[in-house]
């Protein structure tokens, strides 16, 4: 990954694909929150197309690491990307938790309806936003038209808490100058990815300069502290598909068939080839495509 202080130079060995899917700006919106002003990005379709897709990030991660994948529906689609809480833009709260993401989801959508008229909602996840857009789903089983989940870790709804551990809390470290800072951005689970154009392009907007320095945008109290739907088992109704890594640590061991076991009643299930935890950088155009298909 080359770090410059000019991202358009560092990422001008980008496919052009990419490089016109970023030109395409998206409108900054806010969610107001008693517990803290949500951040999200809408893109409105080509067309008075009645469908809303909403997009949700992993942990750690922001709405614009949707910001090369989002525009490729705008033929069939109005696109919404969402700063989960205590990430991206999105405001730090006093306390997190999965079915509280699922709360901010709901608002989104709530205004977006007020916005104009939408029929049809899809919600696609990543990661932790797998759980998130799955709750959302199963929580409101007339809401939703369509689920996809992208290498989503799900643990059985028997699983004992108690054997969870939240690994020590992160210390808050800030860096003297931005470069510094770019420098240390990794994925994580930790993965080799070979579009390092995209992660150039996400690790820029996952830092913020404050008075003490340049730091990570995220809130590092909430990897310790996320309450997690342990007891909880999805009980979506709406067609769903869940889409792994055939590389993913996430989906190594018996992690896949025991989510297979669980879900493939209701869950249909694809692999990618030659992709790791985060399928949408190392195969964008591949998880675009399968969306579409599955989607629209």
């Amino acid at each position: 990954m080359t770090i410059t202080d000019n991202l358009i130079n560092d990422i001008s060995d980008a496919p052009s694909w990419f490089l016109e899917s970023i030109e395409i700006k998206a409108a900054d919106l806010y969610v107001d929150d008693k517990k803290g002003k949500i951040s999200y990005s809408r893109w409105d379709a080509e067309n008075n197309s009645n469908n809303l897709l909403i997009l949700i990030h992993g942990t750690g991660a922001h709405k614009k690491w949707w910001d090369p994948i989002a525009p490729h529906f705008l033929d069939v689609s109005n696109v919404v990307a969402v700063d989960l809480p205590g990430m991206g833009n999105s405001e730090f709260r006093d306390t997190y938790s999965i079915k509280d993401f699922g709360k901010c989801i709901f608002s989104i959508i709530e205004k977006e309806k007020d916005n104009k008229k939408i029929d049809n909602i899809y919600i696609v996840g990543h990661s932790l936003g797998g759980q998130v857009a799955a709750y959302v789903a199963s929580e409101s089983k007339d809401l939703v038209n369509s689920l996809v989940m992208i290498d989503t870790f799900i643990r059985p709804p028997d699983y004992d808490p108690s054997q969870h551990e939240g690994g020590p809390l992160r210390k808050i470290k800030f860096y003297p100058e931005k470069k510094a800072i770019l420098e240390r951005f990794r994925l994580m689970p930790k993965q080799e990815c070979l579009n390092s154009w995209y992660l150039r392009y996400i690790a820029e907007y996952s830092v913020k300069e404050v008075k003490e320095g340049w730091r990570w945008k995220f809130d590092d109290l909430m990897f310790n502290s996320l309450e997690r739907l342990f007891g909880y088992k999805f009980s979506f109704e709406c067609p769903a598909l869940f889409i792994y890594g055939a590389n993913s640590l996430l989906m190594s061991g018996n992690i896949l068939s025991n989510i297979k076991k669980m879900y493939s009643d209701i869950m249909d299930f694809e692999k990618v080839e030659d992709a790791a935890h985060h399928v949408p950088l190392d195969k964008p155009l591949e998880i675009v495509d399968i969306i579409k298909k599955r989607l629209f």
